[in-house]
């Protein structure tokens, strides 16, 4: 069988990957990292753009709110390509195609990397 890793949290699917295939939020997480919040208006593999440059996921920190995020100041990306998350870079910006489009990210939130295990 060919290891296959997640898109979203890097780590082989069924050993150690505890992002739900669906996108929904998990409910707890064997690792002990912590368990993301629940979102309405953003499917959980979107990305979100703040002003500064910085990525974020839906849910996975808790230094930001749902209802902050508005543009002008985010942008987002309701249906990133697989892998998108992964490549966020100064080389490779993720560019908003919802919100604020005019916004890029070429950094991950730390803490958001931190909750999806990479």
């Amino acid at each position: 069988m060919k290891e296959v890793r997640c898109e979203r949290c890097d780590n082989i699917i069924g050993m150690g990957c505890a992002c739900p295939p669906d996108g929904s939020v998990p409910k707890a997480d064997p690792e002990g990292r912590p368990v993301r919040q629940e979102w309405r208006r953003f499917p959980g593999n979107a990305i979100l753009i703040k002003q500064n440059g910085k990525a974020h996921v839906p849910g996975a920190c808790d230094h930001m709110t749902e209802d902050e995020v508005r543009a002008p100041k985010w942008g987002w990306i309701l249906e990133p390509s697989p892998g998108h998350w992964g490549r966020i870079s100064e080389g490779c910006p993720a560019i908003a195609s919802g919100g604020n489009t005019r916004l890029q990210a070429t950094s991950r939130c730390m803490t958001c990397m931190g909750t999806l295990g990479g």
